[in-house]
């Protein structure tokens, strides 16, 4: 257990250029060194699911390049090949220590419609109940660039809020977050804790810094503020740096950890998770300054008379996007009446309509989860 006595819910982010070799590579001996390591977390009691990189790089000397491949054809062809490799080397290793893998390939659109995405809940929530290790990717080999998490930096902060993780873990080639780019400024230095990230933190947040994996520190930044919406404390830290998981649980490594200061925290809810990162708006409303204050400020719900224009084909039930009369983003919420149903709505019946457009209770202000809606 954790020096608290209390089993934590842990989802760890490994990054393509910690599990591969210079040529390209599973690195046996890195694959050795994580599992090692998530084996101490199972061993204290602690549920762990891990979301793994690397099927790309582990594959793409198989089909006989000698570069990382940049077509979309010849990338999932290599994660075809990849993760057949990475699950195979990780059943291995963990049945040598007594512990079950699962592995579960998914895309984006299991996420955005919200009946798959409790089915995914359910069924990562069953496996860790049952103690064995789920392990995580993007389905690479079918995915298309517009139905893509992005990165694994993503993905891990959504399964973490998915599962309510206690702790989100992202280790890659860096040690954490600096105050500048390490490579170009000699005197940056690296932060300790962060409690809210900033416009000069995302400033300061630079390219990948490996030729391996595709996710730079602009893309943890962006894991990180899911995770820190969704009430989740994460760490930045480098692989490779012994006992860096079972430290970065019992918060005593060195890299940086992300909480939420008190004054600044929010918790979403399940719903509300959904609703902010999954689900993809259908459409748009536009509605009045009037309008915009009572949801934002009084936090009551919309009703028609709200509403200025509709833009976009939607049903009823659909999550759209809220914007004021000069298109800046207010929220995301989940709609009451179809697109039809609202621009059929006569001017002089408005105010007699008792159905709300938006309910405040499915709504989420773009200010709460500090991300623009719709990541």
């Amino acid at each position: 257990m954790s020096p608290d006595g209390i089993k934590h819910r842990v989802v760890i982010k490994i990054g393509s250029s910690s599990l591969t070799s210079l040529h390209g590579e599973i690195s046996r001996k890195k694959l050795e060194r994580l599992v090692d390591e998530i084996v101490q977390l199972k061993d204290a009691g602690h549920e762990v699911l891990l979301v793994s990189s690397g099927a790309v790089a582990a594959g793409y000397r198989k089909l006989g390049f000698l570069e990382r491949p940049t077509l979309l054809p010849e990338k999932q062809a290599a994660a075809s090949i990849g993760q057949g490799l990475l699950m195979e080397a990780y059943s291995e290793l963990f049945l040598s220590h007594g512990y079950v893998a699962s592995q579960i390939l998914i895309t984006r659109s299991d996420f955005s419609d919200e009946n798959r995405y409790q089915n995914v809940r359910n069924t990562l929530n069953v496996l860790l109940d049952r103690g064995i290790i789920p392990i995580v990717n993007e389905n690479d080999t079918v995915t298309v660039d517009r139905l893509k998490f992005g990165d694994n930096d993503t993905l891990s902060a959504k399964v973490a809020g998915l599962i309510e993780s206690d702790h989100l873990i992202i280790l890659s080639d860096i040690e954490g977050l600096y105050d500048a780019d390490p490579r170009k400024n000699e005197n940056a230095k690296l932060l300790d804790k962060v409690y809210k990230i900033t416009p000069e933190i995302e400033e300061a947040a630079g390219d990948s810094g490996s030729t391996v994996g595709t996710g730079g520190m602009k893309s943890k930044i962006d894991a990180v503020k899911i995770a820190m919406a969704s009430g989740i404390t994460t760490f930045l830290g480098k692989a490779g740096v012994p006992n860096i998981i079972k430290d970065a649980v019992n918060k005593t490594a060195i890299g940086t950890y992300f909480e939420q200061s008190k004054e600044h925290a929010v918790n979403l809810n399940q719903k509300k998770q959904w609703i902010a990162f999954h689900s993809g708006p259908e459409g748009e409303i536009v509605i009045t300054e009037d309008a915009k204050k009572v949801i934002v400020n009084d936090k009551n719900s919309l009703f028609p008379a709200d509403v200025i224009k509709v833009e976009g084909t939607f049903n009823s039930g659909a999550v759209i996007k809220i914007v004021d009369e000069n298109k800046a983003a207010i929220g995301l919420g989940v709609v009451g009446y179809s697109s039809e149903e609202l621009n059929e709505i006569e001017i002089s019946k408005l105010e007699t309509q008792q159905i709300p457009v938006i309910d405040y209770e499915d709504f989420v202000c773009q200010l709460e989860v500090l991300l623009p809606v719709g990541v």
